[in-house]
C-alpha cells in the first residue's frame, strides 16, 4: 500500500485494512465519502452509526477492540455531546470531524485528549481526514524521545505523543537520552529541553550529531526562555527545528509530522539510490 497525504505524508507498507474503525456521522453525503474514500485508498470497512443508539450497538456487539472511531460532536439522540462522551469512556482513540466550531469547541475538544479534530469547512475535509487517520494508524512505527529533566514536562510531552500512537522514550537528563539513543537505533525524533542541570540541549544535540546525522534522526529543541536567539543556537548546533515554549498541540504534533515526513522521505530517496543485487 502506498499512500502521500495532503500535507505531504508517504508511506509505503502493510494494508491498515485489519484496523477497526467506528464512523458516527449522520450525513449520508459524509457518510458515503469517508466511507468510500478510506476503502480506496486503505482498503478499510467502516462501521456507520447514523445515530446514538447504533454507536452502542456497534460496540456492544462485537468483543473486537475499536481501533479508531471517527465522531461528529452531535448525533441524533446525542445532541448535547453525549456520543463523543461515551467514545473517550470508552478509552476509544477519537477523530471529532465537526462543522460547528469555535475556540471554546476547540479548547473542549482538547481537554478530552482526542486525537484530532478535522473540520468540514472545505473541499479537502475528507482527504484530510483520511490522512489523520493514516497517520494514527502508522505513527507506531516511529519511535520519539524526549528529553527534560522536568517530571511534569515529559509527562505532558510524553501523553500528547501516545495520544497520537507514538512510541515513546523518555529522559530526565541529557546522560540518560544518550544512554537510551545508544540502546535504541530505531529512534527517529529526539525532543530535547534546552536548559538541564548536566548537558544542555545545545551540547546534547552535538553529541548526537557526532553518531546520528539528520538522514536518520531528527532533532526540535525546545524552551520557555524568551531569548529568540536560541533557536538560532539550537539549529547552528545541528539541530532540525525549534520551538518556544508554551506551544499550542496543533502546532506541536504538526512540526513533529513534519520531522518524521522529512525522515521517510530522505529514507526513501537512499532506498532509491541503491544498487541493485548482482
Amino acid at each position: 500500500m502506498t499512500f502521500l497525504g495532503i500535507s505531504g505524508m508517504q508511506y509505503s507498507g502493510q494494508s491498515l485494512a485489519d484496523a477497526r474503525i467506528l464512523l458516527a456521522e449522520d450525513s449520508n453525503v459524509f457518510t458515503s465519502m469517508i466511507g468510500a474514500r478510506l476503502k480506496e485508498l486503505f482498503g478499510i470497512e467502516v462501521e456507520i452509526c447514523r445515530n446514538f443508539e447504533e454507536l452502542q450497538l456497534a460496540y456492544d456487539r462485537s468483543a473486537e477492540p475499536v481501533t479508531l472511531a471517527i465522531s461528529n460532536i452531535n448525533l441524533p439522540g446525542a445532541e448535547n455531546g453525549e456520543a463523543l462522551e461515551y467514545l473517550i469512556d470508552l478509552s476509544i482513540p477519537t477523530i471529532v470531524f465537526t462543522g460547528t466550531f469555535h475556540e471554546g469547541i476547540r479548547d473542549q475538544l482538547l481537554a478530552k485528549d482526542i486525537v484530532d479534530y478535522i473540520l468540514k469547512d472545505n473541499v479537502f475535509a475528507v482527504d484530510m481526514l483520511a490522512e489523520s487517520v493514516a497517520r494514527f494508524l502508522t505513527n507506531h512505527r516511529h519511535h520519539v524521545l524526549i528529553v527534560d529533566d522536568s517530571p511534569t514536562a515529559r509527562a505532558l510531552l510524553t501523553s500528547r505523543l501516545k495520544r497520537f500512537n507514538f512510541r515513546v522514550s523518555a529522559a530526565e537528563s541529557g546522560a540518560k537520552a544518550l544512554e537510551i539513543l545508544k540502546k535504541n537505533p530505531d529512534l527517529g525524533l529526539v525532543v530535547t529541553d534546552y536548559n538541564m542541570p548536566d548537558i544542555d540541549g545545545f551540547e546534547l544535540t552535538r553529541r548526537i550529531r557526532s553518531v546520528r546525522g539528520s538522514h536518520e534522526l531528527r532533532i526540535i529543541g525546545v524552551s520557555s526562555s524568551s531569548n529568540r536567539l536560541l533557536s538560532a543556537r539550537f539549529l547552528k548546533a545541528g539541530g532540525n527545528d525549534f520551538m518556544l515554549r508554551p506551544f499550542i498541540d496543533e502546532e506541536f504534533y504538526c512540526r513533529v509530522n513534519q520531522n518524521l515526513d522529512t525522515l521517510i522521505q530522505i529514507r526513501s530517496m537512499q532506498g532509491d539510490r541503491k544498487p541493485a543485487a548482482a
